[in-house]
């Protein structure tokens, strides 16, 4: 029998977070990503799309999970979705031009299956995109907390280190092409914008890495 997806239970819960205590930490990111939407081909897809928050506000137009309560959020918001999971995605060899990980990397239980799936889907010069909060940052030893004490997402997650990311990467076939840090400031205390920094700052709350496809 198949375990129920936690995020299913808590769709609406997770979603409501973004108009309320995250709101400025989700601004935050996104501001982030803009940063290197310039230099991504197309089309986009969003692999853990949940319930397209960050989808919709990116212009990414193709979204996959394995949630059909978030999906039903997320097509709700203009995204064209796909119910499956992570490692094993129905799609065509060379269908994108850039894949999107926006703290999913973290839930997923086979991260390198699921990259070379990524690597499959991508088209030769393709970019993989990947948020995470880092482990050993501020932000990651907060929700590493929140699992310990058995959160109801957070106890599903691993935190994957910026040096850990990178290994896992480049041991897929995928090239470090550029790092942009952001959220340096400190659990709740998030109280203005922020300008992100190009490269790796331990004290960073949210990094995100541009990878290559090395096909």
């Amino acid at each position: 029998m198949e375990h129920a997806n936690p995020f299913d239970h808590y769709a609406t819960v997770y979603d409501d977070w973004f108009e309320n205590r995250g709101e400025l930490i989700f601004d935050i990111e996104v501001r982030a990503f803009r940063q290197v939407l310039d230099i991504l081909p197309e089309p986009w897809i969003e692999i853990g799309v949940g319930s397209g928050r960050f989808a919709s506000a990116l212009g990414i137009t193709t979204g996959l999970d394995s949630s059909v309560k978030m999906l039903e959020i997320a097509a709700g918001r203009g995204i064209r979705t796909y119910l499956a999971g992570a490692e094993k995605q129905p799609f065509a060899p060379s269908s994108f031009g850039t894949a999107f990980l926006i703290v999913t990397l973290c839930f997923i239980k086979t991260p390198s299956a699921t990259l070379q799936e990524i690597r499959r889907i991508l088209m030769p010069g393709g970019k993989l995109v990947v948020g995470i909060v880092p482990e050993g940052s501020p932000w990651g030893n907060f929700y590493k907390q929140q699992k310990a004490k058995h959160h109801h997402l957070y106890k599903h997650a691993t935190f994957y280190s910026y040096d850990e990311l990178t290994e896992i990467l480049t041991d897929t076939g995928f090239i470090i092409e550029q790092t942009v840090s952001t959220l340096f400031q400190k659990p709740g205390r998030v109280s203005r914008m922020e300008k992100p920094r190009t490269g790796f700052f331990p004290d960073a709350g949210f990094t995100i890495v541009v990878a290559g496809n090395n096909k």
